[in-house]
């Protein structure tokens, strides 16, 4: 991590929150797999309200990189109505050493 943080600088960290049809479209699996190729760290998971929120951290370009995906892209047969993001801030250290799906 400490290799990470010299090269790109500071590290960032974000809450998000997507509001979309997810039912059956394997959104939290796309999530995992699309921040292991970011390199960033966290957790996804869906909520009773039919939201899937989360944590966000890593080198600042890569949480940018995330909240785009997170924004535009999505599961393959996704739709986002909207994705908010709060507590977005400036961090010394990762509080995660790997992005999960929480339950």
């Amino acid at each position: 991590i400490s290799a990470l943080r010299k090269e790109s600088g500071a590290l960032g960290s974000v809450s998000v929150e997507v509001l979309m049809q997810i039912q059956g479209v394997c959104f939290r699996m796309y999530t995992e797999e699309e921040a292991r190729k970011l390199g960033v760290v966290g957790w996804v998971k869906n909520t009773r309200q039919g939201t899937v929120t989360g944590q966000v951290q890593g080198p600042e370009d890569k949480v940018n990189a995330m909240k785009s995906w997170l924004s535009k892209v999505g599961s393959p047969s996704s739709r986002i109505d909207r994705t908010n993001f709060s507590n977005e801030k400036e961090i010394s250290k990762l509080d995660f050493s790997g992005f999960s799906t929480r339950y």
